[in-house]
């Protein structure tokens, strides 16, 4: 029996690709090419942080990886482009479908574990205004590593008092879906096509990982988890 739902934040319930229009202001002709090697790089840096077992916090990977991302694009990463660029990374649009998926499935116990650090997701939750929606938002912080390390989804346990075969965990990125799987939960693993599908980026993000740790159920958008339950 599913007791609560628990979603990734960053690229799940929030798009990371609504810096775009932001990069694409502050460094023109460049801004899809920022935005997506500064996601790919943020993840590729939880990783490596992981093994090297020398954790920096969230906000600490990102601005990393957005100094990689802007010198990668040959710009000069002044302030000037850095920080509205971090700023931006509190205000990330929600997916549009996200507001009407959340009502949908009020009433049920919802949570949120992400690799962001407490400040940033703090923010984040409270400027889209979804604070209401979840009981508990957890950060990997505690476990001083990332996703997929199976300290950080056992958190949830610690924090909503659940088995893992209680939870539905719900994410768009594929490591992440395999990470939840081999740690034991349920798995809803989100296929986010369209714009950008033909890019790098969209095909990475864009197909299940070959792990041997398949997602229980793929969808197509957060509103179709109501009838999963």
């Amino acid at each position: 029996m599913i007791r609560a739902l628990v979603f990734d934040a960053y690229g799940t319930l929030y798009d990371t690709q609504s810096v775009l229009a932001k990069a694409e202001a502050l460094c023109p002709g460049k801004g899809e090419l920022i935005a997506q090697l500064w996601r790919l790089k943020q993840l590729e840096y939880t990783w490596l942080r992981a093994l090297l077992q020398e954790y920096a916090d969230f906000r600490e990977v990102t601005r990393a990886a957005l100094e990689f991302a802007l010198k990668a694009a040959v710009v000069e990463p002044s302030d000037a482009i850095r920080a509205p660029l971090l700023d931006n990374y509190l205000h990330l649009d929600p997916y549009p479908e996200a507001r009407e998926a959340l009502a949908a499935l009020a009433g049920r116990r919802l949570a949120i574990l992400s690799n962001g650090s407490p400040d940033m997701l703090d923010a984040l939750v409270r400027n889209s205004r979804l604070e209401r929606c979840f009981e508990a938002v957890i950060s990997v912080d505690t476990a001083r590593t990332y996703k997929p390390h199976p300290s950080c989804y056992a958190l949830v346990e610690q924090v909503l008092g659940i088995r893992n075969d209680e939870v539905l965990f719900v994410s768009s990125n594929g490591f992440d879906a395999a990470g939840a799987k081999a740690f034991g939960f349920n798995v809803a693993w989100i296929r986010r096509g369209g714009a950008g599908a033909d890019t790098v980026y969209g095909m990475l993000r864009g197909r299940a990982e070959e792990l041997g740790h398949a997602p229980d159920h793929v969808v197509s958008s957060l509103t179709d988890l109501p009838k999963l339950l």
